[in-house]
């Protein structure tokens, strides 16, 4: 009786532990997470670069426009605007030196910053620069799995004039 029971509770917690490792790592696949940030109209702005998100495989899926814009007092700031992607875990938003960005060593093989955690994986959204950031240095925004070091989309930056 007591080996069925110290059994049946192993397998418990075998089954928990499993069960919740699925659920964190397909979940996103069917729970996207959207949000609508506006850029504010009193923000004095400038547009330096643009460039269209497009999917990194068939699996990993990306559209919409990133924009790199400066405001009057010299701040950076990346927006996304239409945009959506395959929802995943850890998704962050990087600034990537690289220009045409297709795979993830592309991504890995060149210097790059973090904007943060992806707010959402459907909707406008604005990214702070890092204060010090010469922007002029970067060739593309990436939607990148920091937990798996996996390239969802890319956007390669094309210098407005």
């Amino acid at each position: 009786m007591k080996k069925i029971l110290v059994t049946a509770v192993v397998a418990g917690l075998i089954g928990f532990a499993a069960g919740n490792a699925f659920f964190y790592l397909a979940s996103p696949l069917w729970i996207d997470r959207e949000v609508n940030e506006t850029l504010p109209a009193e923000l004095m702005v400038s547009t330096l670069a643009t460039g269209q998100f497009t999917d990194a495989d068939s699996f990993h899926q990306g559209s919409g426009t990133a924009t790199v814009v400066e405001t009057a007092g010299g701040a950076g700031i990346v927006r996304l605007t239409d945009f959506e992607v395959t929802n995943g875990p850890d998704l962050e938003v990087w600034l990537v030196k690289n220009g045409d960005i297709t795979s993830s060593s592309d991504v890995t093989d060149s210097e790059w910053v973090s904007l943060g955690q992806l707010k959402g994986n459907i909707g406008d959204q604005n990214y702070i620069v890092p204060e010090g950031t010469d922007l002029s240095e970067f060739g593309s925004v990436v939607i990148w799995c920091e937990q798996f070091s996996v390239l969802f989309s890319a956007a390669t930056l094309v210098t407005e004039s």
